[in-house]
């Protein structure tokens, strides 16, 4: 069995990931992470989470690249090309599905059997739908992202639970759909309450890739301190 020390100096692709998290990294990397959407947001955090050293993640999107997605979303180069086929070949070992994220969907999957599920999606009736299981979830180990389009700053960013968000139509529109379905539990949302600067749904990578980065930065967090409270 190898040291703490002899471990530290072990030199490979998560040589600067075992500096930062220490004796907890093991931990970390035996998570099981649901992604739900790998655009503009999902696909960043996708990359910080596979990169930061966890290894057991499963992406969901029906969609394939299209050239509009280029200006942020990663491997978006591959146009026509399924979202999911490309970031499997892109980060090894993740397990893909392309399937819509519906109702039907949600009765033959159980997402429960993950550690942190991340809602990077951005239909509201999926969310709600993801939500009505999702939020059975303790506080920190189910995320969503809202708006991050129309947005131009990554300083504007913030996270709370969903009932605290404030300053974004779609933010707004899914706490109401939320209090239709009868669903009032707390969880994490990344939301931003910049100022929109369009009314189409124009993007910068600046802003969608910071939501992406956002949710994995909570999500590594919360593992770390789950960890270190369970010492």
């Amino acid at each position: 069995m190898q040291s703490a020390k002899a471990e530290s100096q072990i030199c490979d692709r998560y040589t600067r990931s075992r500096m930062l998290f220490g004796d907890t990294f093991k931990h970390l990397q035996n998570q099981k992470v649901l992604i739900f959407g790998v655009g503009g947001v999902g696909g960043f955090a996708l990359d910080c989470l596979y990169r930061s050293g966890i290894r057991n993640i499963t992406i969901i999107d029906k969609d394939c690249f299209d050239v509009t997605n280029q200006n942020r979303q990663i491997g978006a180069e591959y146009l026509n090309e399924p979202k999911v086929a490309v970031l499997a070949k892109l980060y090894e070992g993740i397990t893909p599905i392309q399937e819509r994220a519906s109702a039907e969907f949600f009765t033959q999957f159980d997402m429960m059997e993950f550690d942190y599920i991340i809602d990077a999606i951005d239909d509201i009736y999926t969310k709600v739908q993801i939500a009505k299981i999702a939020s059975n979830k303790p506080l920190g180990r189910y995320i969503v992202s809202t708006g991050s389009a129309k947005k131009l700053s990554p300083l504007h960013i913030r996270v709370d639970n969903i009932w605290k968000t404030y300053g974004d139509k779609f933010a707004r529109k899914l706490r109401i759909h939320l209090k239709k379905a009868h669903i009032k539990k707390p969880f994490k949302a990344v939301f931003s309450p910049e100022v929109p600067k369009c009314k189409n749904l124009g993007s910068c990578s600046a802003v969608t890739a910071s939501f992406g980065l956002t949710i994995a930065s909570e999500v590594i967090q919360n593992i770390l301190k789950e960890e270190y409270d369970a010492r």
